[in-house]
């Protein structure tokens, strides 16, 4: 993909548990001139969620023929379901005056770093693992297996994560959204 000049794709990604989606959500609260990427997935939709805007759904026919096709700038399998983002999608945004934030998980987020190096990658990370694991286990939603392959798995995102352009410490979620604030601020200066 050629480069952009005054818009650019945001990628971010952080552990399960980090607060990235309320991040995000404050983010995008205040900054509405700023488009959340919608991926593709082979998943059925769930109760409400609308085509187009929540997902783009297609058949497991239709992605791996895109994935032939070289249309995704990434993709992944995840639970016997595919998710991508079509590079087509993402080019047509930046075209038309938008920035897009994309949130995808680190695998991906490396993938479109590879094939879009101007895209930003930013990394939500929690203030430390047992801040983390003390969040996950306050949920009282998984039991010890699933936390323990969880705090697992943050390692070794964390690890990825020194890849990424940028970490956002979610301490303290204001503090947070105001150090995305100013990263892409000062991205978007650069432009």
């Amino acid at each position: 993909m050629e480069k952009r000049t005054n818009k650019k794709l945001y990628v971010v990604s952080g552990s399960s548990g980090v607060g990235k989606g309320t991040v995000l959500k404050g983010f995008m609260a205040k900054h509405p001139d700023f488009m959340l990427s919608i991926s593709c997935t082979t998943r059925s939709p769930r109760e409400g969620e609308v085509d187009g805007e929540n997902y783009f759904f297609l058949t497991k026919e239709d992605f791996q023929a895109c994935i032939n096709e070289d249309k995704f700038l990434e993709w992944a399998e995840f639970a016997g379901n595919f998710y991508g983002t079509k590079k087509k999608f993402i080019k047509e945004c930046l075209d038309n005056g938008m920035n897009v934030i994309l949130e995808i998980e680190t695998n991906g987020a490396l993938q479109v770093k590879k094939k879009m190096p101007e895209a930003v990658l930013i990394f939500i990370t929690p203030p430390s693992l047992e801040a983390l694991e003390a969040r996950l286990r306050g949920r009282h939603t998984e039991d010890e297996e699933t936390i323990q392959k969880r705090l697992n798995e943050v390692k070794k995102e964390l690890e990825c994560a020194k890849k990424y352009d940028y970490r956002v410490v979610n301490d303290n979620l204001d503090n947070a959204i105001s150090e995305l604030e100013n990263i892409i601020a000062g991205e978007q200066e650069k432009c």
